[in-house]
C-alpha cells in the first residue's frame, strides 16, 4: 500500500516574506537571547507545548509586555481548569496599545478607518483615539465606575465602541457586548446573567439600505436590567435621538472629569476580568465566559504578530459585528501596533463587492471575513482582483466555518496569487485560534497551516488516544493562558467543568472534529456537538426553542445545524404543533420572522418541517445529536438505541428524511 503523494502547495512564502516575517525575527531572538536553535515550525511548535512555561516566558520577553510588578513564577501548576498564571504581576490590558502612541509624525498614525453605510469615512489618529480614551475613561470613572463593574455595550462595529472598550480596559471594568442586530431577548438572556452597572446603546442602525429603529429595545433592556446606574445613548441612526433619563455619548466628553490629566492605567493582577463573552450550549443560558486581562493580552500579541504576521505597517479588516469573537480579535490589533479598518453595514449591499472596494481604497494589507463571504462571493461570480487595486494585501483570513477547498482555490484565482491565506478555528471559549496561520509555511488546499504555538492541539479518539491522520475530537493537552478564568456565576465551576472537561477528565475538549496531516497542518470538520454555529456565530439550541416554543400552534421543537466539510451548512427546524394545526405559509413566515427579531438574520432555518413527535431519551432530553448524525448519513443503528427512547416510533420520519435527502445530494454531485 502505498501513501499518497504529498500535494502541490497553493501557496509558498517568498524569501522575502520568510524574512520579514515576525515569526522569523521571533526565531532569530530565541536563538539570539536564549541560545535556542529550531530548525523547521515544527520542532518550535513540539518544544512550545512540551516547555509551555518556558515558551510563554519567551513570549512574554520578546513582545516587552509591561508590568508594574513582576511576575513571581510563570505557571503554578500543570492542570485545567484552574491553572494560575504569571502569578504576581500587575498590568492592564489596555496599555500595551498605546506604547505605539508616541510625540511626533508617528502620533498622527490612523489607529482605526471607519467605514460604513450609514456615515462618511472616519480616521482617528493614534493621538485622537489616546485623547477620546483618556476623556472617557475619567468621565467614566467621575461616574462611579471602577474596577470589576460590568460595563455592556449595545452597539455597532464603529470607532465609538472601540474607544468605550479600551476605556473601561484602562479603568478595569469588564467589558461585554452584543451587535444591535440581536433581538432584546437573545441579548438580555446574556446581560442579564452580568448584573451590569452602566449600558452604552445605539438608538439604530442602517443595513443593507434600511433603517432599523432600537430605541423600543433599548427601553426594553433597560426595564429588565435592573442594576443599571447609568445608560449612555450614542445617537447613531438620528442625531436628535434621546432617552429619557439616558445621558448622551457627547455628554461624556464634555463632562468636567473628562479633561482631568493623562490616561491612568489601572494596575490589575493577570487574572483580573477584561470582558464577558457568549457561547451558547446546546441547553440553558448562553456561557458568560470571562476572559482576563493578562491572558488576552500575552495570547493576542502572539497570535497577531506571529501567526497573522501583523505589526504597525499594517491595516487590518476582519469584518465582523460586536457579538462575535472576530470583533474582539480586530480591536486587538491595536496591540500590535497596526490600524485596524472597521465596516458597519451589509457586506453584501449593494453588492457583494463592497468589501473589496474599501479594501482597494484603504490599502488594506490584511482582508479577513467569515468562510461564509467568501463562498457567497465565489457563487455570485466576484473578481476581487478586477474590482479593486489589491497591490497592497498580504493576507486574507477566513474562518467561523471551514472552508471549502474550492474557495481556497478561489482565493488564489480570484484575489491575488501572493497572499498567505490565514484560515483559522479557534473560538470565543478560549479568544484565540488553536490551529490557523504561520508566515513561514506552505499552504495546501482545505488546510490549516499549523497548530498554534503555546497550544497542546491533537485528534483524540473516543478511547482518548492520540490520531495521526485521522478525524477525531479537538482536545487540547496543556493549559493555555487564555482559557476562560470561569463562567459568570456558576456555582462550583459547574457548566465551565461540563462544557469542556467532561469527555476526558483534565484535558480540554472543544468540540469540533479535527485531523492533523502527515504534513502538519489541520483540517476542521464541523461541530461535534449539537451548538448551532451559523457563519461564525455560536447560539444554542435552548434559545431558538425559547422563542419557537412560545409560539401558542408550537407543542414542541428541535433544530440541528448539518456543518460538514464538502457539505452545504442546512439548519432545519422541525415543530411539533397542536392537534389539528398544520404548518402552513403564514406560520412558517411568522416562525422565520420571531427568530430574526428575537435571535438573529443567522438562525433563520433553512427549511421548517412538521413532525408527529420529537425523539427524546427516556429522561426526557431531546436527541439532538442523534438527528444530526442521522442526517450526515449515518446508519441509525449507529446514532440511536431505540431501547433508550421514550418514543422510538418517533425516529421513522427522520430516518425517511435522511434516505431522501443524501439520495438527493447524491443525485446532484453525480449530475
Amino acid at each position: 500500500m502505498h501513501a499518497e503523494p504529498t500535494p502541490k502547495p497553493l501557496w509558498i512564502p517568498s524569501d522575502t516574506r520568510l524574512a520579514q516575517s515576525h515569526l522569523s525575527d521571533y526565531l532569530q531572538w530565541l536563538e539570539r537571547e536564549k541560545k535556542f536553535r529550531f530548525d523547521d515550525y515544527d520542532a518550535l511548535w513540539q518544544w512550545s507545548v512540551a516547555h509551555v512555561e518556558a515558551f510563554w516566558e519567551s513570549i512574554w520577553q520578546y513582545f516587552g509586555l509591561r508590568s508594574s510588578t513582576p511576575y513571581t513564577q510563570v505557571l503554578d501548576a500543570h492542570r485545567m481548569p484552574g491553572a494560575r498564571w504569571f502569578e504576581g504581576a500587575r498590568l492592564n490590558f489596555a496599555e500595551q496599545a498605546f506604547r505605539f502612541h508616541t510625540e511626533g509624525a508617528d502620533a498622527e498614525r490612523p489607529a482605526i478607518i471607519a467605514r460604513s453605510e450609514l456615515r462618511g469615512r472616519i480616521e482617528l489618529s493614534w493621538r485622537e483615539f489616546r485623547r477620546q480614551v483618556t476623556a472617557l475613561a475619567n468621565s467614566l470613572r467621575a461616574l462611579g465606575i471602577g474596577p470589576g463593574d460590568r460595563v455592556v455595550a449595545y452597539l455597532p462595529n464603529i470607532p465609538e465602541t472601540a474607544v468605550a472598550f479600551y476605556a473601561c480596559a484602562s479603568i478595569g471594568a469588564i467589558w461585554s457586548s452584543c451587535s444591535p442586530d440581536m433581538g432584546h431577548a437573545s441579548v438580555l438572556d446574556r446581560f442579564r446573567q452580568i448584573d451590569p452597572k452602566l449600558l452604552f446603546a445605539v438608538d439604530g442602525y442602517r443595513y443593507g439600505g434600511r433603517d432599523f429603529d432600537r430605541t423600543d429595545v433599548v427601553r426594553t433592556m433597560r426595564e429588565s436590567l435592573p442594576t443599571l446606574a447609568h445608560t449612555v445613548l450614542l445617537p447613531y441612526l438620528n442625531t436628535d435621538a434621546a432617552l429619557d433619563g439616558a445621558l448622551r455619548w457627547e455628554a461624556l466628553f464634555t463632562h468636567p472629569a473628562a479633561q482631568q490629566g493623562e490616561i491612568r492605567f489601572e494596575q490589575l493582577p493577570f487574572d483580573h476580568p477584561l470582558w464577558i463573552l457568549y457561547s451558547s450550549g446546546t441547553t440553558g443560558m448562553p456561557k458568560p465566559i470571562v476572559h482576563g486581562h493578562g491572558g488576552a493580552l500575552i495570547e493576542s500579541v502572539k497570535g497577531h504578530a506571529l501567526h497573522l504576521d501583523l505589526g504597525p505597517d499594517d491595516r487590518f479588516l476582519w469584518f465582523s459585528t460586536t457579538g462575535w469573537i472576530m470583533w474582539n480579535s480586530q480591536v486587538t490589533g491595536l496591540l500590535v501596533g497596526a490600524t485596524i479598518c472597521i465596516y458597519d453595514g451589509n457586506p453584501g449591499y449593494p453588492d457583494l463587492s463592497t468589501l473589496w472596494r474599501i479594501a482597494g481604497e484603504e490599502g488594506l494589507t490584511f482582508f479577513g471575513a467569515g468562510s461564509a463571504y467568501f463562498a457567497n462571493c465565489m457563487k455570485a461570480g466576484i473578481e476581487p482582483a478586477q474590482i479593486a487595486d489589491l497591490s497592497a494585501l498580504k493576507s486574507v483570513g477566513a474562518t467561523g466555518s471551514p472552508l471549502s477547498i474550492e474557495g481556497y482555490e478561489w482565493i488564489y484565482n480570484h484575489v491575488k496569487r501572493d497572499v498567505m491565506l490565514a484560515a483559522i478555528s479557534g473560538g470565543t471559549d478560549i479568544a484565540a485560534s488553536f490551529v490557523g496561520a504561520c508566515p513561514i509555511l506552505p499552504l495546501y488546499a482545505g488546510e490549516m497551516q499549523a497548530r498554534g504555538l503555546g497550544i497542546a492541539v491533537y485528534a483524540l479518539d473516543d478511547a482518548g488516544k492520540p490520531l495521526e491522520d485521522a478525524v477525531g475530537e479537538l482536545v487540547v493537552t496543556e493549559p493555555m493562558p487564555s482559557m476562560p478564568l470561569y463562567f459568570w456565576n456558576d456555582a462550583g465551576n459547574r457548566r465551565y467543568l461540563e462544557s469542556y472537561f467532561d469527555t476526558y477528565p483534565g484535558l480540554w475538549r472543544h468540540g469540533d472534529w479535527l485531523r492533523i496531516t502527515p504534513r502538519g497542518g489541520a483540517i476542521i470538520y464541523g461541530r461535534s456537538d449539537t451548538t448551532i454555529n451559523r457563519h461564525g456565530i455560536r447560539m444554542g439550541t435552548a434559545e431558538i426553542y425559547r422563542v419557537v416554543e412560545d409560539f401558542p400552534e408550537v407543542v414542541d421543537s428541535l433544530v440541528v445545524d448539518l456543518e460538514y466539510l464538502g457539505k452545504p451548512s442546512w439548519m432545519p427546524l422541525f415543530v411539533v404543533l397542536r392537534s389539528g394545526m398544520t404548518l402552513d405559509e403564514d406560520l412558517q413566515q411568522r416562525l422565520r420572522e420571531r427568530i430574526r427579531s428575537a435571535l438573529s438574520a443567522r438562525h433563520v432555518p433553512d427549511a421548517i418541517f412538521q413532525v408527529d413527535a420529537v425523539p427524546r431519551t427516556l429522561t426526557g432530553k431531546k436527541m439532538e445529536l442523534p438527528v444530526k448524525r442521522l442526517l450526515l448519513g449515518m446508519p441509525i443503528e449507529q446514532v440511536a438505541n431505540r431501547d433508550a427512547m421514550a418514543n422510538p416510533e418517533s425516529m421513522a420520519y427522520f430516518v425517511e428524511l435522511a434516505r431522501s435527502r443524501n439520495a438527493q445530494l447524491a443525485a446532484q454531485a453525480s449530475g
